[in-house]
């Protein structure tokens, strides 16, 4: 396990997702990442998406919604998890 604190990790896995291409991420994987970036940064959506919300927003919100059972610290480590799976391809 590395030894550096989960923020740090987490920063570190934040700023490899910056410079990673949307194109070359199927929209299932940029739905999830999109979900723990979100669990992990706001905590629980509370699911009610604003009446000018499109499809593409209800879909985020969805893939958010799913993985509200998640601690903030648990959706962190996901993330930095798949962001480093997907940046070692």
């Amino acid at each position: 396990m590395d030894g550096r604190d989960l923020e740090t990790r987490f920063a570190e896995a934040v700023e490899i997702a910056s410079k990673m291409s949307q194109d070359s991420l199927p929209q299932d994987i940029q739905l999830r990442l999109y979900a723990y970036y979100k669990q992990a940064t706001f905590g629980t959506t509370n699911g009610i998406p604003n009446s000018n919300s499109d499809l593409r927003n209800a879909f985020k919100t969805n893939a958010w919604m799913q993985i509200s059972h998640l601690s903030i610290e648990e959706a962190k480590e996901l993330y930095i998890e798949n962001i480093l799976s997907l940046h070692k391809k």
